[in-house]
């Protein structure tokens, strides 16, 4: 303690004292500088805007990933590799693929798309989020794994036509 009978003062709580006189946004900058360990502010827009919505690229692996976000969204089992293992099997990675000569063809009802859904399959099974499409890539894909994850547990538990 000083002579003068008064505590001394912290460097620290100088500063603290003068940035407060100062204004609150100088404050706060400052924090760092005089041991806080945290300090907020606003998030600018832009910034969340960003944060928030993942661009997907337009391919097989774009369609994949934003499958899986949208199946993860809705709590739909399946992988990267299980997904991409089918659509190879299934179209050769084109999202116009149609099949015209199998059963399903002989009774009206064409298997579509990557995962070759065909329209009964791809109404009862659809997303919510996604086109009512089938040929839509990311929709097939995602009404496709929901109805493999119903009716095998998994897009991944499937190894040859579903």
């Amino acid at each position: 303690m000083p002579a003068n009978g008064q505590p001394r003062r912290t460097r620290t709580a100088r500063i603290a004292r003068k940035l407060a006189v100062a204004g609150t946004g100088a404050a706060v900058l400052a924090l760092p500088l005089i041991g806080a360990s945290t300090a907020s502010a606003a998030t600018p827009a832009a910034v969340t805007a960003k944060t928030a919505t993942t661009a997907y690229s337009d391919n097989l692996d774009g369609w994949i990933r934003e499958s899986l976000a949208i199946m993860a969204q809705h709590g739909i089992p399946g992988s990267y590799n299980g997904i991409y293992r089918n659509v190879m099997r299934e179209s050769s990675g084109n999202p116009a693929a149609i099949n015209n000569w199998d059963s399903n063809a002989a009774k009206g009802t064409p298997s579509k798309g990557l995962l070759q859904v065909i329209d009964p399959t791809f109404a009862a099974y659809h997303v919510p989020g996604t086109p009512y499409d089938p040929f839509d890539p990311v929709a097939n894909i995602t009404a496709a794994c929901n109805y493999a994850a119903d009716r095998y547990g998994s897009i991944d538990n499937v190894f040859g036509a579903y």
